[in-house]
């Protein structure tokens, strides 16, 4: 069996103006992980936490205690963009050591990316639900390629925005036409990322490589504000190539290549594969 765990980066409004403080764009992503990886990959995080960060905990903590004590991709972005090159330099430690886990465990990348209009709309609940639904259009793919099932555990919002994206792959499982979705055991599950070693994975990989290679790659020139940095450019040319080998990609019946990170850029139009690197 393997299990799919997923977070986002990002918000789900709308970017008013260029200079607008609200997130240029939005991510919903995470990592699929065979179930015999699960302990492992548990114990790898605990041990990269308590190298990099070893005050989060006193030294008398437990070490199961430290999966409690979250690191949030943020305040890593945050290092990296800026002044103190101590900071800068341990961030990226973090973010090379994070992949160096997903890598080990054999994780696949799945997940959506969405870059905002400038004072266009932008219908936050549509967009996510049609990224949970492509996600697991993606997934049961990947599930029929392994001949396994699955699951997906989504980080928790609240009840109401809980429902509403179970309900969206609950419509699909059970239409008339036949099940959409036949690989994944139940609805989209939803857990706090306190106790899920995978949805703090997944957290990190959205917000700490993936929201900033994302305004980089296509938010600059476009728009002005705190969120937008050159200092992120350094994320993407130091992990956009080790990120793009860990994305399950496929081709369809057509011969066009789906999964991986989508990205629908409403800016600039451009391709998903320069969120890795400059086209070629």
């Amino acid at each position: 069996m393997f299990v799919f765990y997923t977070d986002e980066a990002g918000c789900t409004g709308a970017l008013p103006s260029a200079t607008s403080p609200v997130q240029p764009v939005f991510i919903l992503a995470g990592i699929v992980l065979r179930k015999d990886r699960l302990q492992p990959v548990t114990h790898d995080l605990l041990q990269l936490k308590q190298r990099f960060f070893p005050r989060l905990l006193p030294p008398s903590a437990d070490f199961l205690d430290w999966i409690t004590a979250e690191i949030k991709g943020a305040d890593l972005r945050r290092q990296v963009r800026g002044t103190n090159r101590d900071e800068r330099r341990h961030a990226l430690g973090v973010m090379d050591k994070l992949l160096a886990v997903l890598e080990q465990h054999d994780a696949k990348i799945l997940g959506q990316l969405y870059v905002k209009p400038v004072g266009g709309p932008f219908d936050g609940r549509a967009v996510y639900t049609s990224a949970v639904q492509h996600m697991a259009r993606h997934f049961q793919h990947f599930l029929d390629s392994a001949q396994d099932d699955g699951l997906m555990i989504m980080d928790s919002r609240n009840k109401p925005l809980n429902v509403n994206v179970s309900h969206s792959v609950f419509t699909q499982k059970f239409k008339a036409a036949g099940d959409a979705y036949n690989r994944l055991l139940e609805m989209p599950l939803f857990g706090h990322s306190d106790n899920h070693a995978g949805i703090q994975l997944a957290d990190l990989l959205c917000s700490a490589l993936l929201f900033p290679m994302a305004v980089y790659a296509y938010c600059q020139g476009h728009v002005n504000s705190l969120h937008v940095n050159m200092r992120y450019m350094v994320i993407r040319d130091r992990f956009g190539e080790r990120i793009k080998r860990l994305q399950y990609r496929y081709q369809d019946a057509t011969n066009r290549w789906r999964g991986g990170i989508t990205v629908s850029d409403a800016i600039g139009h451009q391709k998903g594969g320069l969120l890795f690197g400059p086209a070629t």
